[in-house]
């Protein structure tokens, strides 16, 4: 007997209705789209290194997946040798002493990190701090985890540091995490030892972490620091840090956390239920990157992003934007002339008739809207064409 068909009906998640695609995710298909019809768009927006890791990075990774033992599940707590290596880097670069064992656990990226961390400390209805600018996952994961998200304010006027005032000013009393991300994306504000002092003792008093993201430390800035230098930040505070930036290798999804052995092992608890351990040939040639001479760093991480950022500047005053010169990371961050209406006003001009793609600042928060990114990774020549086109769009 056949049956009539009914309608097949189903619906998302609830969850899904709090967000939306990823901004890039969505807006790199119209300029993929736009490729396809041949007008050869310059993306200067998202921050993906064209670099390649270091020469002898790859040759361990070659050679380790060479070999027949080396392709089994590894320890979702990351093997030995990686572990360790992380350890020497944050005692070489930062003078922070680390735990091998117990207070680091390597990542697939930091966006792994923010999901593990907020299901490891936060429950449905506990309120988050997020910075608006800030770097949107902040928001979307917790949103997708029902945490309740409560902004605070970076502004240009106080170098897109938080008002502790204000934040003094708030209640605080159901606040779990405080996300921090310094040195700061989108806006280039460097790290200082005074404000990740302030963020370790307004932790204490309120009884609430901070987690602090930290991969862009080497990027055009000579005196990379950690939140863990400030004695007993280790106690009340998480750190994430990426190979992505610093080590030109985000395609190999290698990152960290730092922080005290109990919150290691909550987080954990998460992680091994979600995720099995990377490619073990992955993380012996991640050990090696983590060996880069400072020879390396000064010119993949400054020479390079110097002469870029040059013609990244001459980009903005071409455009009537005003930036702060001090900025460090792969990224300049402008604002807008007044005689825009909204900043999208003039980053669709750029993209559709100089064939530029930017990044508007409202995607980072309310904070944002009247300013311009402008991603420092492409090569000089892309950078210069880049800045030929809206010349030529201006003139």
């Amino acid at each position: 007997m056949q049956k009539e068909n009914q309608p097949y009906k189903i619906q998302p998640a609830d969850r899904l209705a709090n967000v939306s695609e990823y901004y890039f995710s969505r807006k790199l298909k119209e300029v993929a789209k736009m490729n396809a019809e041949g007008k050869d768009v310059i993306s200067l927006g998202i921050g993906s290194p064209d670099m390649p890791p270091s020469e002898e990075t790859i040759r361990v990774l070659c050679e380790q997946a060479q070999r027949p033992d080396t392709h089994g599940y590894q320890p979702t707590v990351g093997i030995p040798e990686l572990r360790q290596a992380m350890a020497d880097w944050y005692k070489r670069w930062y003078g922070v002493e680390l735990d091998p064992a117990t207070e680091i656990q390597p990542l697939i990226g930091s966006k792994e990190g923010i999901l593990h961390v907020t299901l490891a400390l936060v429950n449905p209805g506990d309120q988050v701090l997020v910075p608006n600018p800030g770097y949107p996952t902040y928001t979307s994961l917790n949103r997708i985890l029902g945490s309740e998200i409560v902004n605070y304010n970076l502004r240009e006027d106080r170098n897109w540091e938080p008002d502790f005032e204000e934040l003094e000013a708030m209640d605080l009393s159901r606040v779990k995490i405080m996300w921090t991300n310094y040195p700061n994306m989108p806006t280039g504000a460097n790290a200082t030892l005074g404000l990740y002092e302030r963020l370790v003792d307004f932790a204490r008093r309120h009884q609430l972490v901070i987690v602090n993201d930290n991969p862009y430390s080497f990027i055009l800035n000579r005196k990379p620091i950690s939140i863990l230098n400030v004695p007993g930040a280790k106690e009340c505070c998480i750190e994430f840090n990426s190979m992505s930036k610093s080590h030109n290798m985000p395609g190999w999804r290698v990152g960290m956390l730092a922080t005290n052995a109990t919150f290691v092992q909550w987080i954990l608890k998460v992680k091994s239920n979600i995720d099995s351990g990377t490619f073990r040939p992955l993380q012996l040639a991640a050990a090696q990157a983590y060996r880069n001479t400072p020879e390396w760093h000064e010119e993949a991480n400054f020479n390079v992003y110097s002469r870029r950022r040059k013609l990244a500047e001459e980009i903005m005053r071409t455009l009537g934007c005003t930036f702060n010169p001090e900025q460090v990371g792969m990224f300049l961050w402008g604002r807008i002339p007044d005689s825009y209406n909204d900043v999208e006003e003039l980053t669709e001009k750029v993209l559709h008739r100089a064939r530029v793609f930017i990044t508007p600042g409202f995607i980072f928060g309310s904070n944002g809207k009247r300013y311009i990114r402008i991603s420092l990774c492409a090569k000089e020549e892309k950078l210069a064409e880049a800045l030929q086109r809206i010349r030529d769009m201006e003139g």
